[in-house]
């Protein structure tokens, strides 16, 4: 199959399923999940914990290695998840290891707007948000699963008509 210059890359899932999907100790986790961060699907939370399996693979992989390589791609690795607000700056893989879901549900917009005290419920969070009355750096962001980085944060406001 010949390609042209400028074709879009092959489409890829971003998540998968659960290994257990009628597990009910995890059904009820999911459900817990679902209500606390106001997410509309599944979907949403299967998306985030594949974020997550792909940083604590990345860390345990980076763990394997020795030397240079190693300090050069954890500094990587945590720099990212320090400007993602997952992280503290002097954090150790062992800390990416110990993150979970919950932690990056947190840096959501729908949820940062909600802790701001923009919203008063998860779900006016997500309808300001996507009716585009959100302000993120002086643009209107139209969506709720928006990972907000550490910078974005303060910059947070309420379009004024």
């Amino acid at each position: 199959m010949n390609f042209l210059v400028g074709d879009p890359k092959r489409q890829r899932k971003k998540r998968s399923s659960s290994k257990h999907p009628w597990s009910e100790e995890a059904l009820r986790e999911e459900l817990r999940l679902i209500g606390e961060y106001g997410l509309r699907s599944k979907k949403e939370l299967r998306n985030a914990e594949s974020k997550l399996r792909k940083f604590r693979r990345s860390a345990r992989s980076y763990q394997a290695l020795s030397g240079d390589e190693r300090t050069k791609r954890e500094r990587e690795l945590i720099s990212k998840l320090y400007r993602l607000g997952l992280v503290e700056k002097d954090a150790t893989l062992d800390d990416v290891l110990s993150l979970n879901t919950s932690n990056l549900l947190d840096r959501r917009l729908q949820t940062v707007v909600l802790r701001k005290g923009i919203a008063s419920t998860m779900h006016q969070a997500r309808q300001l948000i996507t009716h585009k009355k959100i302000l993120v750096e002086g643009r209107a962001v139209s969506i709720p699963g928006y990972m907000v980085g550490r910078k974005e944060e303060p910059t947070i406001t309420v379009l004024s008509e």
